[in-house]
């Protein structure tokens, strides 16, 4: 257990940031115009460009210096500082297949609607989930957050907002290569032997013509994060070398051995080409293929009998409790874009393409040893086609009209496999299990932004968005199996919008929002029924209804004085209609829309940024939520909603003298429940979710004008939490860069 110590390295953290002033103080001076930097522009809020205090919401923007000053090695990692919103890397770094967000008291991907280049929707056609390591973040120019319900621009999944990942083009030939090595401070307890190549080239010709290429891999060997408790003593039988622990609930448990080093793989390529047609009309391609696949070393087993033997089951445990399989996924995203302006009206159209083409995952059997014996391999393929046409046409009395219409279609397939050897995903037997289904979304939208007076902007908008799904089929072959296939249905799903921005003063900005956004439940939700390990069935539902939320929030900008702003901003959400699963029986549940919920809180921001290349930053949210009605569990009524914490600070500093830069950030995460009665209460055990603090801090050094040599160590406290899985410890990254 953490016996209090998230409570002190947060007064630890405070000071180190602290100590990073004294050194700016004594820096050479410098002009205070070389410090005054142009206010990020966003396009995420509006569907068209704004500088970020006049959007009608509350954005935050990380940016391509933001990432390259700390050591960030997944899209993740790039939001974890963001005010309103949870990263949850499920405590296994960039290997946490499992991450997601939660933002404002919405929790999970499925319900954030994550966007390439501003208008390719990124959440799968399966689950509605986000692959973090499926982007090299060196390719990221900017990364746009917009809280708040957005479903009137965008559609479905923006019910906590929108994540906008924008990627990087040539202005100039560039050349970029970075290699580099980490691991743990202590081995074993975080990424070991972390190995890093990128490279990147990317050109502009003619003034038309803009290229831009780059490769990434990544390899660890990772740690073993996954642990095996037990509740049946194993003294009982004679064994010695259990560790006493409890589940996150308080009963008792024996900590036995681990799953083996979790060992990790990705790969990222990317192509893009834009050429500009005529100072009026351009167009832009891109092709990006990412790969990620895991798999684990030998477990290992705590227990000896009385010769010392080690021992790998005992009474009702098995081998198989030890063992973790091995997956991967493999991802193609087709892009593209055609802009052109007639009479000052601009029109865009963009396609893009998801093609999951494997998405694979491996379950040992309950009889499976070290060696080998039966288990099983589930692979989802799946696919998403999207379009988007948009029209931004200036009307008379000072108002621009955006509208347009989206389609998006999107389907999944479901198929497991047995296996005659766990080991080998190549050793498939009969078909065990199958689901598919597709759906169809199609979309009007219109905002009119209004300027009521010079200093006071209104923006009324809405969305419809009809959706359909079909081909639902449920199949379990055999005997004593079963066929299902589904009728089509469909819905459809009003979205309106209604905003307001007034500046009373130069640097001050006031600013309310109120709307409605929805999703639709994903294949995963309507067809996908599984059976867990311990033989609880989770069961799918396919007359689910979409899940809404009505939303207001307002806030304040200011600017105190040169290079410091500060921002306050409460929230409301009202949740209806959330999917829940309903106990039928002791080994069976089922999905239904059972559940309504509330969220409201504050948001916090504090920026500086000094004339001495000094930087420095905090934000702090509070997060209260609660469950108000769930006919799937009474239980869970009136407990704070599952992986939203209450309590969420951030701070850092960043420092420019010279050849060199400094970075220290830490971030303060509350406790969070991965139980819907949170009844998970038990810190410090594994499967929990702590409270904690993590420090990382970045020095670098440019050797040359074209070489850069940096060193990195992230949880520098060396905090010792769960996130479920075993947290990482202390780890160091050293990385060489040369860019021409």
């Amino acid at each position: 257990m953490n016996n209090g110590r998230g409570d002190r390295n947060v007064l630890v953290t405070a000071c180190l940031i602290g100590m990073l002033l004294p050194h700016a103080a004594f820096a050479e001076e410098k002009d205070p115009e070389e410090a005054v930097s142009l206010a990020p522009v966003v396009v995420t809020a509006t569907r068209t460009e704004k500088e970020i205090a006049a959007a009608p919401g509350s954005v935050s923007v990380v940016t391509h210096k933001e990432i390259e000053q700390r050591n960030i090695q997944t899209l993740g990692q790039a939001l974890a500082t963001t005010p309103g919103l949870y990263y949850n890397s499920s405590g296994k770094g960039l290997m946490g297949t499992m991450s997601s967000v939660s933002m404002r008291g919405m929790a999970d991907d499925k319900r954030v609607l994550f966007l390439l280049d501003g208008a390719v929707p990124l959440n799968d056609a399966y689950s509605g989930g986000v692959g973090y390591q499926l982007q090299s973040v060196e390719d990221i120019s900017q990364i746009e957050v917009v809280k708040g319900p957005f479903s009137s621009l965008y559609g479905g999944n923006a019910m906590g907002g929108v994540v906008n990942i924008l990627t990087r083009m040539p202005e100039q030939r560039e050349v970029t290569a970075k290699v580099g090595y980490g691991s743990s401070w202590e081995r074993g307890t975080a990424l070991d032997d972390l190995t890093k190549l990128y490279l990147s080239y990317g050109d502009k010709f003619s003034n038309d013509l803009s290229v831009f290429t780059s490769f990434g891999h990544k390899t660890t060997n990772g740690y073993a994060a996954g642990m095996n408790v037990q509740t049946r003593n194993p003294a009982v039988s004679g064994l010695t070398g259990a560790i006493p622990t409890t589940s996150n609930s308080g009963v008792p448990a024996y900590l036995i051995g681990d799953t083996g080093d979790n060992t990790w793989q990705d790969d990222q390529f990317t192509l893009k080409a834009a050429y500009d047609l005529s100072s009026t009309t351009k167009a832009d391609l891109s092709f990006r293929r990412s790969t990620y696949e895991w798999e684990y070393d030998m477990p290992h087993t705590f227990l000896r009998n009385g010769a010392g033997v080690p021992v790998w089951s005992y009474g009702t445990v098995r081998e198989s409790s030890f063992l973790a399989g091995d997956g991967g996924k493999e991802q193609n995203i087709y892009s593209g874009s055609l802009e052109t302006e007639w009479a000052k009206t601009i029109a865009k159209l963009t396609v893009g393409y998801i093609d999951v083409d494997s998405n694979w995952g491996i379950t040992k059997g309950t009889t499976a040893t070290r060696n080998g014996g039966t288990g099983s391999i589930s692979e989802t393929p799946s696919s998403t086609l999207s379009t988007d046409l948009q029209f931004t046409i200036p009307l008379p009395a000072n108002n621009i009209l955006t509208a347009g219409g989206s389609y998006r279609a999107g389907e999944a397939h479901n198929q497991e496999h047995g296996l005659s050897n766990w080991r080998n995903e190549d050793s498939k037997t009969s078909l065990t299990y199958e689901s598919k289904g597709e759906d169809r979304t199609y979309a009007l939208f219109a905002q009119d932004e209004i300027g009521i007076l010079e200093n006071l902007t209104g923006y009324l908008g809405f969305r419809e968005d009809w959706w359909q799904t079909s081909d639902g089929h449920v199949s379990v072959p055999g005997a004593s199996g079963y066929t299902l296939d589904y009728d089509a249905r469909d819905a459809s799903s009003f979205s309106p919008k209604a905003a307001l921005v007034f500046v009373p003063f130069k640097a001050t900005t006031l600013r309310t929002s109120v709307g409605k956004a929805f999703r639709a439940p994903t294949t995963y939700d309507l067809y996908r029924t599984w059976t867990s390990s311990s033989g609880i069935t989770y069961a799918s539902n396919p007359d689910l209804k979409p899940e809404t939320v009505t939303s207001w929030d307002g806030g304040i900008e200011q600017g105190l004085w040169q290079g410091m702003t500060v921002k306050a901003t409460y929230f409301e959400n009202h949740m209806d209609d959330l999917i829940y699963r309903r106990t039928v029986l002791a080994t069976r549940q089922e999905a239904i829309n059972a559940g309504k919920a509330s969220s409201q809180g504050v948001e916090l921001e504090a920026t500086q940024k000094f004339a001495l290349g000094l930087s420095v930053f905090a934000n702090y949210t509070y997060t209260d939520s609660e469950v108000e009605e769930n006919a799937a569990n009474p239980a869970s009524v009136g407990k704070q909603l599952m992986q939203v914490p209450t309590h969420l600070f951030n701070a850092g500093a960043s420092l420019e003298q010279g050849p060199f830069t400094v970075s220290l950030t830490g971030r303060y995460i509350g406790k969070r429940y991965g139980s819907d009665t949170n009844s998970d209460v038990v810190d410090g055990v594994y499967t929990s979710y702590d409270p904690c603090t993590l420090v990382d801090t970045k020095v670098a050094y440019k050797l040359t004008q074209n070489a850069e040599i940096s060193v990195s160590v992230d949880n520098l406290l060396d905090e010792d939490y769960y996130a479920y899985y075993q947290g990482t410890g202390r780890s160091f990254f050293t990385e060489l860069t040369w860019r021409y």
